[in-house]
């Protein structure tokens, strides 16, 4: 008799020991299947607009829909800080610029998409959208780029619909939170002091590679370790998710 309750508490506790194991197993396999589980909430897929407040890092972004001069001069202030940014770009330009988009790659830089043709996605259809999507990934793919997850929607418009086309088809949608309007050249001084004052632990900075800024780099010189000094980290969009609970931007 005592044998056999031995026995059963033995048997007892090994299931218990086998059901933690395979819950644990199943978490793991989940979180690698959906490392950015942050973009999607019972409400369905939402946009990343910042990371959360309590951790001491921010991520650098920089959108490039045409032009080839800024964007080497943003890398090199880049290099010289040892910063890491995200740079979204549309598939247009990647197919035009397949050794400066390798440049940005191989500086460690993260790179994300804006569909392929730099076009409002409210301006066009559903299905006009899937195909834009579809043929930017296509693009990225032959130019070796075949795990972009990352989508920030040309112009930053998108809705609830271009939200579920997006998940659907593979990717998260990235905006921002803070935006000093640098493509609009509003003065060196002015994009530092927008940057500087509206920066804070999470937040998602959007910036411009593309040739229409003027002043952006040697804004740089000035923001990057300006930042640093503030005690903040400044990172990649997936180096912020991963270190964060990242605030997702609901669409009604």
């Amino acid at each position: 008799m005592h044998f056999f309750v031995w026995h059963m508490k033995k048997i007892k506790r090994y299931g218990i020991i086998i059901l933690l194991a395979f819950f644990c197993a199943l978490f793991l396999w989940f979180g690698q299947m959906n490392p950015l589980s942050v973009f999607s909430t019972d409400n369905g897929p939402q946009a990343l607009s910042r990371g959360d407040d309590k951790a001491s890092a921010v991520a650098v972004t920089f959108n490039i829909s045409w032009g080839t001069e800024k964007v080497h001069q943003i890398l090199e202030q880049l290099k010289k800080h040892e910063v890491k940014a995200t740079f979204f770009v549309s598939g247009e330009w990647a197919e035009r610029h397949p050794d400066l988009l390798d440049k940005i790659s191989e500086g460690e830089h993260e790179i994300g998409m804006m569909g392929y043709r730099y076009i409002s996605y409210l301006e066009k259809e559903p299905e006009q959208v899937r195909k834009d999507l579809n043929y930017a990934k296509e693009i990225f793919g032959k130019l070796g780029y075949e795990e972009i997850h990352l989508l920030r929607p040309p112009h930053g418009h998108f809705n609830k619909e271009v939200l579920t086309i997006a998940d659907k088809q593979g990717f998260d949608v990235v905006q921002w939170s803070v935006n000093p309007n640098d493509w609009k050249n509003p003065g060196t001084e002015k994009i530092i002091d927008d940057v500087m004052k509206e920066s804070s632990k999470g937040d998602i900075i959007l910036l411009h590679a593309s040739d229409s800024v003027k002043q952006t780099p040697k804004a740089l010189d000035t923001i990057l370790p300006a930042l640093k000094k503030k005690g903040l980290k400044l990172v990649r969009i997936s180096d912020l998710v991963a270190g964060t609970e990242a605030n997702a931007k609901e669409i009604k």
